[in-house]
Protein backbone atom coordinates (compact mmCIF):
# COMPACT_ATOMS: atom_id res chain seq x y z
CA UNK A 1 0.00 0.00 0.00
CA UNK A 2 1.28 4.02 -0.50
CA UNK A 3 0.37 7.23 0.24
CA UNK A 4 -1.36 9.29 -2.05
CA UNK A 5 -1.96 13.34 -2.81
CA UNK A 6 -4.27 14.85 -0.53
CA UNK A 7 -4.88 18.45 -0.61
CA UNK A 8 -8.34 19.93 1.76
CA UNK A 9 -9.04 22.55 4.48
CA UNK A 10 -10.05 22.18 8.04
CA UNK A 11 -13.40 21.97 9.66
CA UNK A 12 -14.84 20.30 12.74
CA UNK A 13 -16.89 16.97 13.04
CA UNK A 14 -18.44 15.94 16.32
CA UNK A 15 -17.53 12.62 17.63
CA UNK A 16 -20.14 9.93 18.97
CA UNK A 17 -20.15 6.67 19.36
CA UNK A 18 -23.39 5.06 20.49
CA UNK A 19 -23.32 2.12 17.35
CA UNK A 20 -25.95 4.43 15.81
CA UNK A 21 -26.37 4.37 11.98
CA UNK A 22 -24.53 0.32 12.49
CA UNK A 23 -26.86 -1.80 11.99
CA UNK A 24 -27.23 -1.18 7.97
CA UNK A 25 -23.78 -1.11 6.89
CA UNK A 26 -21.42 -3.76 6.05
CA UNK A 27 -18.54 -3.57 8.17
CA UNK A 28 -14.95 -5.40 6.44
CA UNK A 29 -11.66 -5.84 7.58
CA UNK A 30 -8.91 -4.80 5.17
CA UNK A 31 -6.96 -7.92 5.22
CA UNK A 32 -3.05 -8.69 4.16
CA UNK A 33 -2.13 -12.29 3.39
CA UNK A 34 1.54 -11.56 2.86
CA UNK A 35 3.10 -12.58 5.74
CA UNK A 36 5.88 -15.33 5.64
CA UNK A 37 7.76 -16.74 8.58
CA UNK A 38 11.06 -18.98 9.11
CA UNK A 39 9.86 -21.69 11.58
CA UNK A 40 6.14 -21.83 8.97
CA UNK A 41 7.67 -21.27 5.66
CA UNK A 42 11.22 -21.64 5.79
CA UNK A 43 12.62 -18.21 5.81
CA UNK A 44 11.47 -14.55 6.30
CA UNK A 45 9.13 -12.29 4.29
CA UNK A 46 9.73 -9.21 3.31
CA UNK A 47 6.78 -7.53 4.91
CA UNK A 48 8.42 -8.80 8.18
CA UNK A 49 11.79 -7.55 7.12
CA UNK A 50 11.64 -4.71 4.54
CA UNK A 51 15.46 -6.05 3.69
CA UNK A 52 16.34 -3.97 6.76
CA UNK A 53 15.07 -6.18 9.63
CA UNK A 54 15.91 -9.26 11.30
CA UNK A 55 13.20 -11.58 12.59
CA UNK A 56 16.13 -13.68 13.86
CA UNK A 57 17.78 -11.27 16.31
CA UNK A 58 15.42 -11.35 19.51
CA UNK A 59 16.07 -9.21 22.40
CA UNK A 60 15.49 -9.24 26.17
CA UNK A 61 12.03 -9.26 26.60
CA UNK A 62 11.72 -12.03 23.73
CA UNK A 63 10.56 -9.76 20.90
CA UNK A 64 12.04 -10.50 17.06
CA UNK A 65 13.23 -7.37 15.31
CA UNK A 66 10.51 -7.13 12.44
CA UNK A 67 9.27 -3.72 10.30
CA UNK A 68 6.83 -2.55 12.43
CA UNK A 69 6.27 -0.12 15.15
CA UNK A 70 3.82 -2.75 16.58
CA UNK A 71 4.10 -6.37 17.87
CA UNK A 72 1.53 -8.57 17.39
CA UNK A 73 -0.10 -10.49 20.35
CA UNK A 74 1.57 -13.75 19.01
CA UNK A 75 4.28 -12.54 17.96
CA UNK A 76 4.97 -12.29 13.84
CA UNK A 77 3.09 -14.89 11.94
CA UNK A 78 2.74 -16.87 8.84
CA UNK A 79 0.18 -16.18 6.65
CA UNK A 80 -0.85 -19.80 5.41
CA UNK A 81 -0.76 -21.21 9.08
CA UNK A 82 -3.89 -22.44 9.84
CA UNK A 83 -3.62 -21.88 13.40
CA UNK A 84 -3.40 -18.02 12.77
CA UNK A 85 -5.74 -17.78 10.06
CA UNK A 86 -8.42 -19.15 12.81
CA UNK A 87 -7.64 -16.96 14.91
CA UNK A 88 -7.85 -13.86 13.08
CA UNK A 89 -11.21 -15.01 11.74
CA UNK A 90 -12.66 -15.50 15.28
CA UNK A 91 -11.84 -12.57 16.28
CA UNK A 92 -13.28 -10.79 13.79
CA UNK A 93 -16.42 -12.61 14.28
CA UNK A 94 -16.48 -11.73 17.55
CA UNK A 95 -15.37 -7.77 17.09
CA UNK A 96 -18.65 -8.45 14.73
CA UNK A 97 -17.25 -7.22 11.55
CA UNK A 98 -19.14 -8.93 8.47
CA UNK A 99 -15.92 -10.25 6.43
CA UNK A 100 -12.47 -9.26 4.55
CA UNK A 101 -11.46 -7.20 1.71
CA UNK A 102 -8.32 -8.99 1.00
CA UNK A 103 -5.39 -7.59 -0.94
CA UNK A 104 -4.76 -9.04 -4.05
CA UNK A 105 -2.13 -9.54 -6.31
CA UNK A 106 -3.42 -11.57 -9.10
CA UNK A 107 -2.91 -14.85 -10.09
CA UNK A 108 1.33 -14.73 -11.03
CA UNK A 109 3.91 -16.70 -9.72
CA UNK A 110 6.06 -13.86 -9.93
CA UNK A 111 8.16 -12.68 -6.58
CA UNK A 112 5.46 -13.58 -3.62
CA UNK A 113 2.25 -12.94 -5.83
CA UNK A 114 1.99 -16.56 -5.97
CA UNK A 115 2.25 -17.33 -2.26
CA UNK A 116 0.16 -14.61 -1.17
CA UNK A 117 -2.57 -15.42 -4.23
CA UNK A 118 -2.73 -19.35 -1.99
CA UNK A 119 -2.65 -17.58 1.18
CA UNK A 120 -5.92 -15.64 0.51
CA UNK A 121 -7.61 -18.82 -0.86
CA UNK A 122 -6.76 -20.26 2.57
CA UNK A 123 -7.97 -17.54 4.49
CA UNK A 124 -11.36 -17.79 2.19
CA UNK A 125 -12.11 -21.32 3.85
CA UNK A 126 -11.96 -19.76 7.52
CA UNK A 127 -13.63 -16.68 6.27
CA UNK A 128 -16.60 -19.15 4.60
CA UNK A 129 -16.51 -21.19 7.93
CA UNK A 130 -17.38 -18.59 10.24
CA UNK A 131 -20.29 -17.45 7.91
CA UNK A 132 -18.46 -14.26 6.69
CA UNK A 133 -18.13 -12.48 3.62
CA UNK A 134 -15.15 -11.41 1.44
CA UNK A 135 -14.22 -9.14 -1.46
CA UNK A 136 -10.77 -8.21 -3.01
CA UNK A 137 -8.59 -5.14 -3.30
CA UNK A 138 -6.88 -6.09 -6.69
CA UNK A 139 -3.04 -4.45 -6.64
CA UNK A 140 -3.19 -3.34 -10.51
CA UNK A 141 0.70 -2.18 -10.04
CA UNK A 142 1.92 -5.77 -10.47
CA UNK A 143 0.84 -6.63 -13.52
CA UNK A 144 3.60 -3.62 -14.60
CA UNK A 145 6.03 -5.78 -13.19
CA UNK A 146 4.54 -9.16 -14.41
CA UNK A 147 4.38 -7.71 -18.21
CA UNK A 148 7.92 -5.96 -17.44
CA UNK A 149 9.11 -9.76 -16.87
CA UNK A 150 7.35 -10.72 -19.88
CA UNK A 151 8.60 -8.23 -22.40
CA UNK A 152 5.08 -7.88 -22.90
CA UNK A 153 3.48 -4.40 -24.78
CA UNK A 154 0.50 -2.43 -23.27
CA UNK A 155 -1.74 -4.70 -25.21
CA UNK A 156 -0.79 -7.97 -23.52
CA UNK A 157 -0.76 -5.69 -20.16
CA UNK A 158 -4.10 -5.42 -20.74
CA UNK A 159 -4.62 -8.97 -21.18
CA UNK A 160 -2.36 -10.13 -18.32
CA UNK A 161 -5.13 -8.01 -15.73
CA UNK A 162 -7.99 -9.01 -18.23
CA UNK A 163 -6.65 -13.17 -17.42
CA UNK A 164 -6.88 -11.79 -13.79
CA UNK A 165 -10.39 -10.33 -13.47
CA UNK A 166 -11.67 -13.50 -15.43
CA UNK A 167 -9.96 -16.14 -13.01
CA UNK A 168 -12.26 -13.99 -10.42
CA UNK A 169 -15.22 -14.47 -11.95
CA UNK A 170 -14.67 -17.81 -12.53
CA UNK A 171 -13.33 -18.74 -8.80
CA UNK A 172 -14.44 -15.73 -6.74
CA UNK A 173 -16.84 -13.50 -7.91
CA UNK A 174 -19.66 -16.43 -8.29
CA UNK A 175 -19.26 -17.55 -4.68
CA UNK A 176 -22.34 -17.43 -2.25
CA UNK A 177 -20.22 -15.13 0.47
CA UNK A 178 -18.31 -13.08 -2.10
CA UNK A 179 -19.71 -9.07 -1.54
CA UNK A 180 -22.23 -8.22 -3.82
CA UNK A 181 -23.96 -4.89 -4.65
CA UNK A 182 -27.09 -5.01 -6.84
CA UNK A 183 -26.00 -8.40 -7.77
CA UNK A 184 -22.28 -7.30 -8.95
CA UNK A 185 -19.00 -7.89 -7.29
CA UNK A 186 -17.44 -5.38 -5.92
CA UNK A 187 -13.42 -4.88 -7.10
CA UNK A 188 -11.94 -1.89 -5.65
CA UNK A 189 -8.70 -1.19 -7.20
CA UNK A 190 -5.67 0.09 -5.21
CA UNK A 191 -5.29 3.38 -6.84
CA UNK A 192 -5.54 2.25 -9.97
CA UNK A 193 -1.81 2.33 -10.36
CA UNK A 194 -0.91 1.03 -13.32
CA UNK A 195 -4.02 1.17 -15.18
CA UNK A 196 -4.95 4.83 -14.56
CA UNK A 197 -7.53 5.32 -18.00
CA UNK A 198 -11.24 4.66 -18.57
CA UNK A 199 -9.86 3.14 -22.12
CA UNK A 200 -8.03 0.40 -20.32
CA UNK A 201 -10.25 -0.37 -17.60
CA UNK A 202 -13.06 -0.59 -20.53
CA UNK A 203 -10.54 -3.02 -21.88
CA UNK A 204 -9.88 -5.27 -19.22
CA UNK A 205 -13.21 -5.98 -18.22
CA UNK A 206 -14.91 -6.37 -21.30
CA UNK A 207 -15.32 -10.06 -21.78
CA UNK A 208 -16.48 -10.19 -18.24
CA UNK A 209 -20.14 -12.06 -18.27
CA UNK A 210 -20.91 -9.59 -14.89
CA UNK A 211 -18.77 -6.49 -14.91
CA UNK A 212 -17.65 -5.82 -11.19
CA UNK A 213 -18.33 -2.72 -9.69
CA UNK A 214 -15.05 -0.84 -9.85
CA UNK A 215 -14.01 1.18 -7.03
CA UNK A 216 -11.15 3.59 -7.16
CA UNK A 217 -8.93 5.82 -4.20
CA UNK A 218 -10.99 9.46 -4.55
CA UNK A 219 -7.98 10.90 -7.17
CA UNK A 220 -8.48 7.81 -9.50
CA UNK A 221 -12.09 8.27 -10.30
CA UNK A 222 -12.43 11.14 -12.47
CA UNK A 223 -9.54 9.42 -14.83
CA UNK A 224 -10.73 5.31 -14.35
CA UNK A 225 -14.75 6.58 -14.81
CA UNK A 226 -14.96 4.01 -11.79
CA UNK A 227 -18.51 2.87 -10.50
CA UNK A 228 -17.21 4.36 -7.42
CA UNK A 229 -14.97 5.49 -4.94
CA UNK A 230 -13.61 3.84 -1.59
CA UNK A 231 -11.11 5.82 1.41
CA UNK A 232 -8.00 4.97 2.65
CA UNK A 233 -5.99 6.93 5.39
CA UNK A 234 -5.13 10.31 3.71
CA UNK A 235 -1.17 10.22 4.05
CA UNK A 236 1.51 11.75 1.37
CA UNK A 237 4.89 13.90 0.78
CA UNK A 238 5.74 12.64 4.28
CA UNK A 239 4.00 15.07 6.65
CA UNK A 240 2.22 14.54 9.62
CA UNK A 241 -1.81 14.99 8.61
CA UNK A 242 -3.26 16.75 11.27
CA UNK A 243 -7.18 15.49 12.50
CA UNK A 244 -8.62 18.83 10.16
CA UNK A 245 -7.30 17.22 7.26
CA UNK A 246 -8.25 13.71 7.43
CA UNK A 247 -11.58 15.34 8.80
CA UNK A 248 -12.17 17.42 5.72
CA UNK A 249 -11.49 14.59 3.48
CA UNK A 250 -13.68 11.87 5.07
CA UNK A 251 -16.53 14.82 4.89
CA UNK A 252 -15.39 15.03 1.22
CA UNK A 253 -15.70 11.62 0.76
CA UNK A 254 -19.10 11.13 2.43
CA UNK A 255 -21.00 13.91 0.54
CA UNK A 256 -20.55 11.82 -2.59
CA UNK A 257 -22.57 9.42 -1.04
CA UNK A 258 -25.34 11.57 -0.17
CA UNK A 259 -25.28 12.77 -3.23
CA UNK A 260 -25.57 9.35 -4.86
CA UNK A 261 -21.95 7.82 -5.78
CA UNK A 262 -20.88 4.74 -4.68
CA UNK A 263 -18.85 4.85 -1.74
CA UNK A 264 -17.12 2.38 0.48
CA UNK A 265 -16.39 4.60 4.00
CA UNK A 266 -13.03 3.70 5.56
CA UNK A 267 -12.26 3.66 9.58
CA UNK A 268 -7.97 3.53 10.37
CA UNK A 269 -6.50 3.92 14.12
CA UNK A 270 -3.45 6.00 12.60
CA UNK A 271 -0.86 5.76 10.19
CA UNK A 272 2.84 4.87 11.12
CA UNK A 273 4.53 3.16 8.75
CA UNK A 274 8.33 1.30 8.37
CA UNK A 275 9.38 2.25 5.04
CA UNK A 276 13.05 3.79 4.56
CA UNK A 277 11.17 7.10 3.25
CA UNK A 278 8.23 7.87 5.04
CA UNK A 279 4.71 8.43 3.30
CA UNK A 280 3.38 10.40 6.10
CA UNK A 281 1.79 10.07 9.48
CA UNK A 282 -1.40 10.14 11.22
CA UNK A 283 -1.48 10.24 15.00
CA UNK A 284 -3.34 7.27 16.69
CA UNK A 285 -4.07 10.09 19.92
CA UNK A 286 -4.70 6.86 22.01
CA UNK A 287 -6.80 5.25 20.02
CA UNK A 288 -9.37 8.69 19.42
CA UNK A 289 -8.64 8.70 15.44
CA UNK A 290 -9.93 5.33 15.45
CA UNK A 291 -12.85 5.68 17.02
CA UNK A 292 -14.13 9.04 15.23
CA UNK A 293 -13.46 8.08 11.38
CA UNK A 294 -15.03 4.54 12.52
CA UNK A 295 -18.20 7.03 13.73
CA UNK A 296 -18.19 9.00 10.96
CA UNK A 297 -18.11 5.82 8.79
CA UNK A 298 -20.95 4.40 10.94
CA UNK A 299 -23.19 7.20 10.39
CA UNK A 300 -22.13 8.32 6.78
CA UNK A 301 -24.89 7.33 3.85
CA UNK A 302 -21.84 4.40 2.86
CA UNK A 303 -23.72 1.05 2.67
CA UNK A 304 -20.02 -0.35 3.08
CA UNK A 305 -17.61 0.86 5.79
CA UNK A 306 -14.03 -0.71 5.27
CA UNK A 307 -11.71 -0.52 8.35
CA UNK A 308 -8.09 -0.18 7.08
CA UNK A 309 -6.41 -2.49 8.12
CA UNK A 310 -6.65 -5.29 9.85
CA UNK A 311 -2.77 -6.18 9.78
CA UNK A 312 -1.01 -4.18 7.73
CA UNK A 313 2.26 -3.71 10.33
CA UNK A 314 4.60 -2.01 8.05
CA UNK A 315 2.27 1.13 7.95
CA UNK A 316 0.70 0.80 11.67
CA UNK A 317 -2.51 0.60 10.67
CA UNK A 318 -3.70 -2.48 12.12
CA UNK A 319 -6.34 -3.36 14.61
CA UNK A 320 -4.83 -7.05 15.28
CA UNK A 321 -4.46 -6.86 18.95
CA UNK A 322 -0.69 -6.15 19.87
CA UNK A 323 1.60 -6.07 22.26
CA UNK A 324 1.06 -2.48 22.70
CA UNK A 325 -2.53 -1.76 22.01
CA UNK A 326 -4.26 -5.17 23.51
CA UNK A 327 -7.90 -5.17 21.99
CA UNK A 328 -8.45 -1.34 22.16
CA UNK A 329 -9.39 -1.34 18.78
CA UNK A 330 -11.66 -4.46 18.49
CA UNK A 331 -13.21 -3.78 21.63
CA UNK A 332 -14.02 0.07 19.76
CA UNK A 333 -15.65 -1.68 17.34
CA UNK A 334 -17.73 -4.22 19.65
CA UNK A 335 -18.83 -0.87 21.02
CA UNK A 336 -19.46 0.47 17.50
CA UNK A 337 -21.33 -2.14 16.65
CA UNK A 338 -23.44 -2.28 19.24
CA UNK A 339 -21.96 -5.83 20.62
CA UNK A 340 -24.35 -6.73 17.30
CA UNK A 341 -23.72 -10.98 17.52
CA UNK A 342 -23.51 -11.19 21.49
CA UNK A 343 -19.88 -11.20 22.22
CA UNK A 344 -18.36 -9.14 24.82
CA UNK A 345 -15.04 -7.43 25.55
CA UNK A 346 -14.22 -10.84 27.26
CA UNK A 347 -14.94 -13.21 24.83
CA UNK A 348 -12.23 -11.25 22.81
CA UNK A 349 -9.43 -12.70 24.78
CA UNK A 350 -10.94 -16.69 23.89
CA UNK A 351 -9.61 -16.98 20.26
CA UNK A 352 -5.90 -16.38 22.04
CA UNK A 353 -6.01 -18.75 24.45
CA UNK A 354 -7.59 -21.57 21.42
CA UNK A 355 -4.34 -20.45 19.63
CA UNK A 356 -1.97 -21.69 22.33
CA UNK A 357 -3.49 -24.36 22.81
CA UNK A 358 -3.26 -25.62 19.39
CA UNK A 359 0.21 -25.20 19.13
CA UNK A 360 0.87 -26.87 22.57
CA UNK A 361 -1.89 -29.90 21.76
CA UNK A 362 -0.05 -29.73 18.10
CA UNK A 363 0.53 -33.88 17.82
CA UNK A 364 -2.07 -34.62 19.39
CA UNK A 365 -5.10 -35.41 16.79
CA UNK A 366 -7.52 -36.49 19.45
CA UNK A 367 -7.01 -32.98 21.51
CA UNK A 368 -6.80 -30.97 18.16
CA UNK A 369 -10.85 -32.89 17.58
CA UNK A 370 -11.66 -31.17 21.18
CA UNK A 371 -10.14 -27.95 19.67
CA UNK A 372 -12.26 -28.14 16.52
CA UNK A 373 -15.11 -28.00 18.57
CA UNK A 374 -14.00 -25.44 20.35
CA UNK A 375 -13.45 -22.82 17.42
CA UNK A 376 -16.96 -23.95 16.40
CA UNK A 377 -18.81 -23.11 19.42
CA UNK A 378 -16.80 -19.76 19.34
CA UNK A 379 -18.04 -18.95 16.19
CA UNK A 380 -21.35 -19.61 16.89
CA UNK A 381 -21.79 -18.26 20.04
CA UNK A 382 -21.81 -20.96 22.13
CA UNK A 383 -19.08 -19.65 24.45
CA UNK A 384 -19.73 -21.39 27.79
CA UNK A 385 -19.27 -24.72 25.91
CA UNK A 386 -16.09 -23.65 24.40
CA UNK A 387 -14.37 -22.57 27.59
CA UNK A 388 -15.96 -25.89 28.87
CA UNK A 389 -13.81 -27.90 26.47
CA UNK A 390 -10.57 -25.60 26.60
CA UNK A 391 -10.54 -26.01 30.10
CA UNK A 392 -10.89 -30.12 29.49
CA UNK A 393 -8.33 -29.74 26.83
CA UNK A 394 -5.95 -27.97 29.17
CA UNK A 395 -6.47 -30.50 32.16
CA UNK A 396 -5.33 -33.11 29.69
CA UNK A 397 -2.28 -31.38 28.72
CA UNK A 398 -1.34 -30.77 32.27
CA UNK A 399 -0.96 -34.86 33.21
Amino acid sequence: MMGFSLLHSACNMPFASDGQGASDKLVLVHYMPWYATAPFSGHWGWHWTMNRFDPDRVDASGRREIASHAYPLIGPYDSNDPYVLEYHVLLMKMAGVDGVIIDWYGTSGLRDYGTIHRNAAHLIEYVKKAGLQFAVCYEDRTVEYVAEERSADRAEAVAIAAEDIAWLERMWFGDAAYVRTGNRPILPVFGPIYFQSAEDWDRILANALTRPLLYALPHRVAATQADGVFGWPPVYEGREIPPSEWMQYLTDLYEGAVSGRAVIGVAFPQFRDRYETSYGSIDARGGATFRQTLTMALDSACPIVQIATWNDFGEGTSVEPTVEDGYRYLESIQQALGGRRGYTAADLRLPLQLYGLRQRAENDPTLQRSLDEVADGLSRGKVARAQQLMAEVQSRLRR
